[in-house]
């Protein structure tokens, strides 16, 4: 390859950039996992992961990506047979059933077009119709990584509510966690999946089960084969800052730098800025005359956009130019929409110029493919921008207030 200077510029929707300080954190010589020092580092970690899912329940850690997590959420509440219902919003949504189906779950598929959010009142007329309360949980992603879609959650937990059906509600937040607000005992989710790589800013391997005391009991009673995925093991060692097995020790290190930097920030922060980020993107798109995948403006994710291109265009050849010309990486189109839709990540550690800078490589990418579009994204995005700072303005606030 030939020799390219300055930084790759990163923008798919995760692995997202990695902090130089979470870089550092990491960049230190081994603990051992059984001393002193780890379980102080764990027992720190642990109670960041609670205030970032908004909980006072207990969060498991697993060495894995998010689909470890998934599988961890249903092989530790559910039984051979079980019937679950879900909701297709895009290509993860599609996988976690197909995950499902592999356990011997029996998955009621909601379709979808992959441009809009999992529908409660659906669900509600689905679980008001279940009588015999064969459906055992409602799993549905909050925020779909393929398609920048954010779904409802409070509005499903409100659905089971009304049809006061008992079925647990199991909530990817891969790519949502702080990015979005996310409330996890407010907003009654029983398991929460996620992952590491995306808004807690570092490598992929690290995911995560935050649980509802009902899925504790739900474990109880549970019938899928598990072992390494189990919780209890992990819940008994982890209240004393250890593991039942041998820990990502380096990536702790990170993620106990991330929560301290996300906590500097303030969360309500994090999220305006990261929003902030997604609108300006947005208006940077419909500049162009191009048009968003997620039709509906009310489930915008602020993770990513996703891109149309225009009939005949090919938007791999498109990300291709970008990437050869400009030294810039944007999200694939995945499943149903590959070849029609590019990504474009602006969550976790990221700014305004870190923004122009890809959406510039975009739109000079645009015209150097001969895609049809206007000029002008660039500064629809930097006119947004520069007139909308209060985001931006609260966080030195939020930091010089302490913890």
């Amino acid at each position: 390859m030939a020799f390219r200077s300055g930084r790759h510029s990163l923008q798919i929707p995760g692995p997202s950039n990695i902090p130089d300080r979470v870089l550092r954190a990491m960049d230190q010589p081994i603990i051992d996992h059984r001393g002193p020092d780890f379980s102080a580092l764990a027992k720190s970690v642990f109670g960041g992961l609670k205030r970032v899912f908004k909980t006072q329940q207990p969060v498991v850690i697993y060495s894995s990506t998010g689909t470890g997590a998934w599988e961890g959420a249903m092989v530790n509440t559910l039984s051979p047979g079980d019937r679950v219902l879900a909701f297709e919003t895009g290509q993860f949504s599609n996988l976690w059933c197909v995950l499902g189906e592999k356990h011997g779950l029996k998955v009621d598929l909601v379709p979808g077009d992959w441009r809009h959010p999992a529908d409660a009142a659906e669900a509600e007329k689905r679980l008001v119709a279940d009588k015999g309360h064969a459906i055992k949980a409602v799993m549905m992603v909050h925020s779909e990584t393929s398609t920048g879609v954010l779904s409802p959650v409070l509005a499903m937990r409100q659905a089971l509510d009304r049809a006061k059906h008992p079925a647990l509600l199991l909530v990817d937040t891969i790519s949502s966690l702080a990015v979005n607000d996310f409330r996890h005992d407010e907003w009654g989710v029983d398991v929460a999946i996620s992952g590491s790589q995306k808004g807690l800013m570092l490598p992929p391997g690290l995911s995560f089960n935050a649980l509802s005391k009902k899925a504790v009991e739900a474990n109880k009673k549970a019938k899928l084969p598990r072992a390494f995925f189990e919780w209890q093991p992990m819940i008994d060692t982890n209240q004393s800052g250890f593991f039942p097995y041998t820990p990502a020790t380096m990536l702790i290190f990170g993620l106990n730098e991330s929560l301290a930097m996300l906590e500097e920030e303030g969360l309500d922060n994090v999220f305006a800025r990261q929003e902030r980020l997604a609108e300006a993107t947005r208006r940077a798109v419909r500049a162009w005359g191009l048009e968003i995948q997620c039709a509906d403006p009310k489930a915008y994710a602020s993770a990513l956009t996703g891109i149309r291109m225009p009939d005949g265009v090919n938007a791999d050849e498109v990300r291709k130019v970008i990437l050869e010309r400009f030294d810039l990486s944007l999200g694939a189109g995945l499943g149903k929409v590959a070849g029609k839709v590019f990504r474009i990540g602006h969550l976790g550690w990221f700014n305004d110029l870190m923004l122009t800078g890809a959406l510039s490589g975009v739109e000079m990418g645009l015209a150097a493919a001969g895609v049809p579009h206007k000029r002008g994204g660039v500064d629809a995005a930097m006119e947004y921008l520069g007139s909308n700072i209060i985001g931006m303005a609260a966080a030195p606030r939020a930091a010089a207030t302490g913890r």
